[in-house]
């Protein structure tokens, strides 16, 4: 709503201004303004004339002339992603992987069961025919059939253990006499690829075990036969382990090569001492996030590397029994020659 001078002379009248007689002339340009000095800049522009700014705003506003409307800037859809890096959270168990293709959740060995894998080969070589000492791990009268042993290694989906923790693979080696591929060192691999899955291969391990196996793990004692025995009864199954001999290779390593190497991890004895050199491993830490990738959707590349390490360790564990029942068996004549 505009308003004209003629009002604005009123206003001025009413207010009691001197100088609303005076008649205005829009012709004549505005008077230029005096500077302002040091103690009126400190007066409020109210008190100086408040009819002068209203004023001088009618005679220079255009007449007939629309202000251009200007549209508002479209509103910008706010990203999750951003949203959540300036509040400072972050993703639980980091970004979900994406849909990974038929080809790259490809997993090795055959289904047997509904989620269930079954990965197995075998090594030609000659298995030992006389009973094998365990001198090494100080059981000095104890001996044992090669084909008795399995050597055993599990991957589970995290380090701390407990009712938590479970084995989604489980890795087995025994000498074994095949009628179609000859004698040798036969590696058979469970994997889970579903949840659901645990009964099954828990069934399918205990089928391996006759009452005259005897496991041979590296510190399985205290790890991985534990994890199992509460999975069996977690799951209601009669526990096979519990009634079986167990040989851990860890303590009589310990005992031999300790202060040798910089550490006794089944990774450097091999390396070190049976050098053996592993390409494209997958770090044992690393193997419960491959799992879980794959539950959620992504690609199998990685698991696949899980199953490639856990069949390396069992073979080491063949190599590295071998090895101990040698040195204590070398030891041992070299002491009674000496004795002589």
């Amino acid at each position: 709503m505009s308003l004209s001078l003629d009002k604005l002379r009123l206003l001025r009248k009413q207010a009691g201004d001197p100088k609303a007689a005076t008649p205005l002339t829009p012709e004549l340009p505005p008077a230029p303004v005096a500077p302002v000095a040091a103690n009126d800049a400190r007066q409020p522009p109210a008190e100086r004339s408040v009819f002068a700014w209203v004023e001088q705003e009618i005679r220079h506003k255009p007449t007939g002339v629309v202000a251009p409307v200007v549209a508002p800037a479209p509103l910008r859809r706010p990203e999750v992603g951003s949203l959540h890096r300036l509040l400072g959270l972050r993703t639980r168990g980091g970004p979900a992987p994406t849909r990974a293709s038929v080809e790259d959740r490809q997993l090795p060995g055959e289904e047997i069961a509904p989620g269930l894998f079954l990965i197995e080969s075998l090594q030609p070589q000659p298995i030992p025919t006389a009973p094998l000492s365990l001198a090494f791990a100080k059981r000095e009268d104890q001996h044992v059939a090669a084909r008795d042993l399995l050597f055993f290694d599990t991957e589970t989906t995290g380090l701390a253990g407990g009712t938590g923790t479970r084995a989604f693979m489980i890795g087995a080696a025994d000498w074994h006499v095949c009628p179609q591929r000859g004698k040798g060192l036969r590696i058979r691999q469970l994997l889970m690829s579903t949840m659901a899955a645990e009964d099954a291969m828990l069934a399918t391990f205990a089928s391996w075990l006759q009452p005259s196996t005897v496991f041979c793990s590296y510190n399985g004692r205290s790890y991985d036969a534990p994890l199992l025995k509460a999975r069996y009864r977690l799951a209601r199954q009669r526990c096979p382990i519990t009634a079986l001999d167990h040989v851990d290779l860890l303590y009589p390593t310990r005992r031999r090569y300790r202060g040798t190497w910089e550490n006794c991890k089944l990774s450097t004895i091999e390396r070190q001492l049976l050098r053996v050199v592993r390409e494209d491993d997958l770090p044992g830490s690393e193997a419960p996030g491959a799992w879980l990738r794959f539950l959620r959707g992504g690609d199998a590349v990685n698991l696949r590397r899980v199953a490639d390490h856990n069949h390396q360790d069992v073979v080491t564990l063949a190599l590295l029994l071998q090895r101990l029942v040698h040195e204590e068996q070398r030891e041992r004549e070299t002491l009674a020659l000496v004795g002589q």
